[in-house]
């Protein structure tokens, strides 16, 4: 949204419009703060994504409209895939390795949910597409509700029950953490 709009007063502000600053981007020897830096940004899209369905509700499918629909569908399109192989590809089967038996089941639990969430994101998505194409659109309401305040649940359950246990984790294998998500993130090279 350009940002004279969000002073008109349609959307309430969100982190970091209200006089906080945004983080500043973590670096990648810390993978860590990476992740919770993706968390705080799926705070930031589904509050979004809440505060577009009254928008529309009121407005249509205006400019606003659009360009919000295009950012969340921006974030949850690119980013939240490549948070989540983050996660089930490599922080998770590191800690599995610590051999904490209750760990390595709320691992399961919470690796379990991303399929879950995937399958919310699918009920949102052409709700968002069409609102971004400039359209109303048609047919029932998805639960933006529903799939904002699980998402934002699960973000915090990782944080809270998984992410501490990082600090059991040697050198080498946060090392190795960093790297694949820098490599998950490179563009190929053009032949």
């Amino acid at each position: 949204m350009p940002r004279d709009t969000k002073a008109s007063g349609h959307f309430p502000p969100s982190p970091g419009e209200a006089g906080r600053p945004l983080p500043v981007s973590p670096r990648i020897d810390d993978p860590m703060a990476l992740l919770r830096a993706c968390h705080e940004k799926v705070v930031r899209f589904t509050t979004l994504t809440q505060r577009l369905q009254a928008h529309v509700r009121e407005r249509g499918a205006d400019e606003q409209a659009r360009e919000a629909a295009q950012a969340v569908l921006r974030y949850f399109t690119l980013a939240a895939p490549l948070h989540h192989a983050d996660e089930d590809e490599n922080l998770f089967p590191a800690l599995r390795s610590l051999r904490h038996p209750p760990l390595t089941a709320r691992i399961d639990a919470l690796q379990a949910e991303h399929d879950v969430l995937v399958e919310r994101w699918a009920e949102v998505r052409p709700w968002l597409e069409a609102i971004a194409a400039g359209e109303l659109p048609t047919g029932a309401e998805p639960d933006v509700d529903g799939f904002a305040t699980h998402y934002r649940a699960h973000a915090q359950a990782e944080e809270t029950d998984v992410y501490p246990h990082a600090a059991e984790l040697t050198p080498a294998a946060v090392l190795a953490l960093a790297d694949a998500m820098v490599a998950r993130r490179q563009t190929p090279a053009a032949n």
